[in-house]
């Protein structure tokens, strides 16, 4: 898939805010609660447009039986997807709009989610950090697979000076 990197939308917010009052309609009292988290989460950030939603439920082995509930809506079911414990779904095909990725309470995935999403939103020079390293990796790269993993250490990296920072609070 091509990169399509944008600078940040206020549309953003509302895509996930349509998104989760449509997913509780599928799922019910299934949900505990909703995080958009990712780039689109973060005032300035440049971002790929695909709002990275979390969903926090009770019982993570009963979002398997969603599946066949999902896939004619527009979502591919894509289970864990290299994260034990999570299930992600994606929603918009070519022109990916979601990643809807499932958590079970208390799994340790979700703070560090949160965590360097509240990182990034106070702390806006890595803000601008970060946007410079997307634009440099843009300019290298044209496809998500390899634009994907050439950013993972330099992510790794500011999420270890986040996680320092929230311990430190």
């Amino acid at each position: 898939m091509k990169v399509r990197l944008t600078n940040f939308s206020e549309d953003w917010s509302r895509m996930f805010q349509s998104e989760a009052q449509f997913l509780k309609t599928i799922f019910g009292d299934e949900i505990i609660k909703f995080e958009h988290f990712g780039s689109t989460s973060v005032p300035g950030m440049k971002a790929k447009p695909v709002i990275d939603m979390m969903c926090i439920v009770k019982d993570i082995e009963k979002i398997d039986l969603f599946n066949t509930k999902m896939n004619p809506l527009g979502y591919d079911v894509a289970g864990e997807w290299g994260i034990a414990d999570r299930r992600l779904f994606r929603k918009g095909g070519e022109n990916r709009t979601h990643h809807i990725h499932f958590y079970q309470k208390n799994n340790p995935q979700i703070d560090r989610h949160l965590i360097f999403r509240d990182y990034l939103r106070s702390h806006p020079n890595e803000v601008e950090t970060y946007n410079s390293f997307k634009e440099s990796l843009v300019q290298r790269f044209d496809s998500t697979s390899e634009y994907s993993p050439a950013k993972k250490t330099f992510v790794k990296e500011m999420e270890q000076r986040a996680l320092s920072w929230f311990a430190d609070k």
